[in-house]
């Protein structure tokens, strides 16, 4: 079985443009690449699961999204680090769907098609839905940032709190059993 970092999008990975809907926009967060790379060392493979209410509020095309998952696919694949899959959900947060965090339906259907290990994977995100979602689907999560203090959320708190993402898989690959 495989073990997965699954990773938010934006404000984890890229900078978080607000519905980004344009691919030349595309801006990567410092240490973004170079931490997958260590992480992948570490035998991780990697999934993007992204809530994405933009396509349904009509802000974003789904031409477009695809297309930006793709050039983070191939600038993470020149750099020798494969993503096994983009999951996103699509819908608005009124909507409640199983899907979109902090449900923990993207992660699930991952570890089934992916054949991943929940116990020995992990979530980031920048907000506490994200870690929520990873609680919910069996992982230990990171929350990375400030823009959510989790003492402040009605969520259980992150086996982490992380800056950045430097600190962020300091902290996986210390606590990978080997």
């Amino acid at each position: 079985m495989k073990k997965v970092v699954f990773f938010d999008r934006d404000d984890t990975l890229i900078v978080d443009r607000l519905y980004l809907n344009d691919p030349d926009d595309i801006t990567y967060l410092p240490h973004a690449l170079e931490g997958l790379k260590r992480l992948r060392d570490y035998d991780y493979d990697f999934v993007i699961v992204t809530n994405q209410s933009g396509i349904a509020r009509g802000l974003v095309d789904p031409r477009n999204l695809r297309e930006i998952h793709r050039r983070i696919r191939n600038e993470y694949n020149r750099i020798g680090v494969d993503i096994l899959d983009f999951l996103y959900a699509p819908y608005l947060p009124v909507t409640d769907h199983f899907l979109r965090k902090p449900h923990p339906g993207m992660l699930l259907e991952a570890a089934h098609n992916y054949n991943i290990d929940l116990k020995k994977s992990w979530m980031v995100g920048d907000r506490m839905t994200d870690v929520e979602a990873g609680h919910r689907a069996g992982t230990r999560s990171i929350l990375l940032g400030d823009k959510e203090p989790p003492e402040n959320s009605p969520y259980d708190p992150p086996e982490f709190h992380a800056k950045n993402l430097f600190e962020v898989c300091d902290f996986i690959i210390q606590n990978t059993p080997y």
